[in-house]
């Protein structure tokens, strides 16, 4: 087994390239640890949700909740990346940006590869049953969108949507592990971090239009084309209404809304700099949002004490 060049979408001076042991390179990388702005993506939904009940109350967020979103949200990437790497191993041996992963390079077998996507599930899956059960009960019906996700470029122009689905369950998640329960603002925020995802995905995938075209893979870029930057506004726009519409319900104080100013500053601004023939801008856009995602987590924690002091 030999250790492969840092994936061109990998930062060229990612840590598990400069420190990890060779021998768990490969393993980290179909992890996708070296490339941690998913891992981010998909926290921030959940630690978002747990802010939100949380200020709904004039609370702080719990902080051994974060902690807990934290980890799974690492170990349910793990997995999520792992699986579809399984599934599209014959693709990404295809596409110059994936045929470096350690499944279609053969650094990883398969049957290893589903030896780690059950080992990380298992982690998480001890995690999950520390919460209440409409917790509980939530996050299993997360495995749903997770198994369908790699399938999803094959039969629709809009996998991205999808995704939104799935990368946003957390909101959700973290809303019912914080209060045992759901409701409105929490849905709100879950179809808010739809149109966010929707948009910053789309803003991804313009990095593999060419390959993806040439091996048949659908995406919202390749479906939207030039239109592609026009349509990443709207759904950023929606985000953001969607977003305000949840701190309404949620009664939520000043200190929200004056931050969530902020966040679609940031989400508008990124919007309007999207060039469908720029792969590289693509990627540095689409990192962005990790600042986004934590601007509107900041939000959610200010609205709590705007609240307490209204």
């Amino acid at each position: 087994m030999t250790s492969a060049a840092p994936l061109p979408d990998a930062a060229p001076s990612n840590w598990v390239d400069r420190f990890a042991p060779a021998a768990l390179r490969p393993w980290l990388k179909l992890g996708r640890f070296d490339r941690p702005t998913g891992i981010w993506l998909l926290m921030l939904p959940g630690w978002q949700g747990i802010a939100l009940a949380a200020a709904e109350q004039g609370l702080r967020p719990d902080l051994r909740l974060l902690v807990l979103f934290l980890v799974g949200a690492a170990l349910m990437r793990a997995a999520g990346c792992a699986y579809n790497d399984i599934v599209d191993r014959d693709f990404d041996a295809q596409v110059a940006r994936t045929a470096g992963r350690p499944i279609p390079s053969g650094q990883i077998s398969v049957t290893q590869a589903w030896g780690f996507t059950a080992g990380c599930c298992l982690v998480s899956l001890a995690i999950l049953l520390t919460f209440p059960p409409a917790a509980i009960a939530l996050g299993v019906g997360s495995l749903l969108l997770v198994a369908a996700y790699p399938f999803m470029k094959r039969i629709t122009w809009w996998p991205q949507a999808w995704l939104g689905l799935t990368f946003n369950w957390g909101a959700l998640l973290g809303y019912a592990a914080a209060t045992g329960e759901l409701g409105l603002p929490a849905l709100l925020l879950y179809a808010g971090g739809l149109f966010w995802t929707l948009g910053y995905d789309t803003i991804y995938a313009i990095q593999d239009l060419e390959d993806d075209a040439l091996a048949g893979v659908k995406s919202s870029a390749r479906r939207l084309g030039a239109s592609a930057p026009r349509a990443v506004l709207g759904f950023y726009l929606a985000a953001v209404a969607l977003a305000l519409a949840a701190g309404w319900a949620a009664g939520l104080g000043w200190g929200f809304y004056a931050l969530t100013v902020l966040y679609a500053f940031r989400l508008v601004r990124q919007a309007l700099k999207v060039k469908v023939d720029h792969p590289v801008l693509a990627l540095r856009l689409f990192k962005a949002n990790t600042h986004a995602g934590l601007i509107l987590f900041a939000a959610l924690v200010a609205g709590g004490f705007g609240a307490a002091l209204l």
